[in-house]
């Protein structure tokens, strides 16, 4: 199988997917995916879209809480 933009060869590998919704982030880990090895585009199968959105539309309770540093890019000097 190849890249649906560049053409190069993807290789199937567990990738961790994030989303930024309206008040939080949400991080989802061994997710399987199609990579590709000349620009790092990430396919995912129909079933694996399905799970992510009921993950970050659903109920289910995390399986660990994570706290991560937040910086503003502007403020840097």
């Amino acid at each position: 199988m190849v890249c649906d933009l560049c053409g190069s060869p993807v290789t199937n590998e567990k990738v961790t997917y994030s989303l930024e919704l309206p008040e939080r982030w949400i991080l989802v880990e061994k997710v399987p995916a199609r990579v590709c090895a000349q620009c790092g585009e990430r396919l995912f199968d129909i079933d694996t879209v399905e799970k992510l959105q009921s993950i970050a539309w659903g109920q289910q309770e995390p399986d660990r809480v994570q706290e991560t540093a937040v910086f503003d890019f502007s403020k840097v000097p």
